[in-house]
C-alpha cells in the first residue's frame, strides 16, 4: 500500500510533559482520521494506560504497544499479534532482580487476553510513584511470591530504580540470555533520578514492532512517518521511513532524524500533520486552544 501511514511515541512526543493532549493535538488528529488517514501510536504503555491518556482521539487504527511486543485492535479490543518472552526465561530474569533485592513489575496477558501486572508488595520509593500515578488501573494486581503463571504470556518485566541498582541486574541479565532478550534502560520521565530497566522478547522493540504493524496493516515501510523523542525510539527510527523527532528529544534520536519539528510542549506533532496533509486550520480551532 502506498498510502502513507504516520506512526507517533506518546510521552515526551504526542504528550505535554504533564502527560495531557493539547486541544489542537486531539483536534488535528480526529481531523486525520476522519479523512482516512492512518494515525497510530507505538508507546512502552500497554492500552489501558494509553487509553487514559489519549481517549480524546478517535484512535481506529491498530496500535503498537509495551515497545512493540504486542499489535492490539482499538476498536474491538483485541490481540491481534506480538511477541511473548518465554516463560521460563521470565522466571530466571525475576529470580536474577530478587537476588539484587528488587522485584520487577510482570506486565503479561492472562488467558482471556486481558492486560495484567503483578507485582509483590510495593516497598521502594520508585515503585510506589509508578504505582500511585495509576491507582485506577484495573491492570495491577499484588501477589505474594512472583512469578510467571502457566497461562500467563510475557510482555515486559519492568524494574524501577536509581541506575547503580539497576545496571549489575541488566548487565547479568545480558550476560546469561545474550541475544534471546531485548533489554534497555532509560530514565523515566516522572519520577526523578530513577530509571525503568525492562525485559522484553528479542523481538519485542519497537523495530520489531512497527514491522509487524505494517505486515498487518498492509502499508510499506518506506511509507511510514514515525515520530519520537527517546531511545527507546531508536528501533522505530530504524524502520521507519520519514523519521521525525521533537525539537527536546535525546540526542541519539536528533541524529537519527530525517526532520526535527517543535517540541511536545509546542504540539509539534500535530503541527506536521496539519501541515503535510493540508488540513484545514478552522477544523482543528487552530492556535485558539494551543494551551
Amino acid at each position: 500500500m502506498k498510502k502513507k501511514a504516520y506512526i507517533t511515541d506518546l510521552d515526551g512526543t504526542l504528550l505535554r510533559p504533564d502527560q495531557t493532549l493539547s486541544v489542537f493535538s486531539t483536534n488535528v488528529i480526529s481531523d486525520a482520521l476522519e479523512q482516512d488517514v492512518i494515525v497510530t501510536f507505538a508507546t512502552a504503555r500497554g492500552f489501558i494506560s494509553a487509553h487514559s491518556v489519549v481517549s480524546g482521539i478517535p484512535w481506529k487504527y491498530p496500535v503498537i504497544l509495551y515497545n512493540g511486543a504486542l499489535i492490539y485492535d482499538v476498536l474491538n479490543h483485541t490481540v491481534i499479534d506480538g511477541y511473548w518472552l518465554e516463560r521460563d526465561i521470565s522466571n530466571e530474569i525475576i529470580d536474577i532482580g530478587r537476588k539484587h533485592g528488587i522485584t520487577p513489575f510482570y506486565f503479561s496477558l492472562d488467558v482471556d487476553h486481558q492486560e495484567r501486572v503483578l507485582h509483590e508488595t510495593l516497598r521502594r520509593e520508585g515503585e510506589m510513584s509508578f504505582y500511585h500515578s495509576r491507582s485506577s488501573d484495573p491492570r495491577f494486581l499484588e501477589v505474594k511470591d512472583l512469578n510467571c503463571p502457566p497461562d500467563y504470556r510475557t510482555l515486559t518485566l519492568t524494574y524501577i530504580g536509581l541506575f547503580e541498582e539497576l545496571e549489575p541486574i541488566r548487565l547479568e541479565v545480558t550476560e546469561r540470555f545474550g541475544d534471546v532478550v531485548h533489554a534497555h534502560i532509560m530514565p523515566d520521565y516522572y519520577i526523578p533520578n530513577h530509571y525503568f530497566l525492562e525485559f522484553s522478547h528479542a523481538k519485542g522493540n519497537k523495530r520489531e514492532g512497527l514491522r509487524l504493524w505494517a505486515s498487518h496493516i498492509g502499508v510499506d515501510l518506506e511509507h511510514t512517518v514515525v515520530f519520537g523523542d527517546h531511545i527507546n525510539d531508536v528501533g522505530l527510527f530504524e524502520a521507519g521511513g520519514t523519521r521525525i523527532a521533537v525539537r527536546n528529544a535525546h540526542e541519539s534520536i536528533r541524529k537519527l532524524a530525517d526532520h526535527i519539528i517543535d517540541s511536545n510542549e509546542l504540539d509539534g506533532v500535530a503541527q506536521y500533520i496539519q501541515q503535510q496533509m493540508d488540513l484545514p486550520k478552522e477544523s482543528t480551532i487552530a492556535n485558539l486552544h494551543r494551551l
